[in-house]
């Protein structure tokens, strides 16, 4: 019964993110008048399926571990002289007949709906279940470790932590937070030591030696919609910016690879989660969606970020960006994906196995 509701779970974390995020571009090529040939959920063959009034095929596919829409004309983007030789009742409604930018439009907008996805969600948190959100263990340190970086920067128990850098502390999440961005440099950081403000240095370290109080907790209020508004466009963009420090850190070394897991992962999340009530499974979804956009944001030629980088690059140069050297380049981001996939796979595989 478990693992059954742990695929239903991860299932229909997938299909939202990924309806969502894919419904992103269908909805900008409308607008931009480009044709929509598929929208499938999954790949594979398919399920069952439908065929709207403008010609579009709706499918759900036997592996709905992703999905994708197919827009007419978007491969020709490396190869115009394909696109220049149509005749022009075929160029009506292809990729290319649209001007760049409303090409960039609709590459980005799938990344922006992940991110209006997350937003709306975490508002709906702080509105109605902020403890879910909203850390309630206060900033207050009740104890420094000796010889630890803060003890010798000359952090003090009971100090409060109110700024590090240039991010504001209301809770102990946010610390956490904040010594993620901070990465390897040394953090300004601000304490309230009774009536004085003192600001202290902060070296990078795998921990600074704080613990926190944990009789000073504050019960996350309520917020009405507009704090709402603001406190879930701030979650997101700290999660988002957290996740970006976070793949940093594995590219330079600082973190291990061992952390990134696959979808098993995420089914495991996605069926906890599930169990542990409505809310939680709608935060876990957020998160997913804020890392969907971050990771599509990549300028790599096979995801979004690639093909928005290109779009930025041509519109500098004024220059077509095609040829060996673009086919080259798409093939080398299919091989970083699928070496991704099989790296994160088999993190999941051992940690369940416990091979070593």
């Amino acid at each position: 019964m478990q693992i059954i509701l742990t695929i239903i779970a991860l299932l229909v974390v997938l299909g939202i993110v990924v309806f969502v995020h894919e419904l992103g571009h269908f909805l900008a090529a409308r607008w931009a008048g480009v044709r929509v040939d598929v929208f499938s959920i999954g790949f594979g063959p398919a399920l069952c399926k439908w065929t709207d009034k403008r010609g579009t095929v709706w499918k759900l596919s036997c592996l709905p571990l992703g999905g994708y829409v197919s827009i007419y004309g978007q491969e020709d983007m490396f190869n115009r002289k394909k696109f220049a030789e149509l005749p022009a009742d075929k160029k009506r409604g292809h990729y290319l007949s649209a001007p760049s930018w409303k090409q960039f439009i609709i590459i980005g907008a799938g990344v922006a709906m992940n991110f209006i996805l997350a937003w709306l969600i975490y508002t709906s948190l702080f509105m109605f279940q902020p403890r879910l959100v909203g850390n309630s263990q206060l900033p207050v340190i009740g104890q420094v470790i000796q010889e630890s970086v803060a003890f010798n920067a000359g952090v003090r128990a009971g100090d409060t932590i109110v700024r590090i850098d240039d991010e504001k502390i209301s809770n102990w999440g946010d610390l956490i937070i904040a010594k993620e961005l901070a990465s390897n440099r040394d953090a300004d950081v601000l304490l309230v030591r009774g009536d004085k403000l003192v600001n202290v240095k902060l070296a990078p370290a795998e921990r600074w030696g704080m613990v926190a109080d944990g009789s000073k907790r504050a019960d996350p209020a309520r917020q009405n919609i507009f704090q709402a508004l603001y406190s879930g466009a701030r979650k997101t963009y700290y999660e988002s910016k957290t996740l970006v420090v976070v793949l940093k850190q594995i590219v330079t070394g600082e973190r291990s690879s061992k952390q990134l897991g696959s979808f098993i992962t995420i089914a495991q999340y996605s069926g906890a989660a599930m169990l542990a009530g409505f809310f939680t499974f709608l935060s876990l979804i957020a998160l997913l969606s804020v890392n969907l956009g971050v990771i599509n944001l990549l300028p790599l030629p096979v995801l979004d970020g690639g093909y928005l980088t290109i779009l930025i690059i041509e519109g500098i140069t004024r220059r077509k960006l095609q040829g060996r050297g673009m086919e080259i380049a798409i093939i080398l981001g299919w091989v970083f994906i699928l070496g991704l996939f099989a790296l994160t796979m088999w993190n999941d595989l051992a940690r369940v196995f416990g091979w070593n």
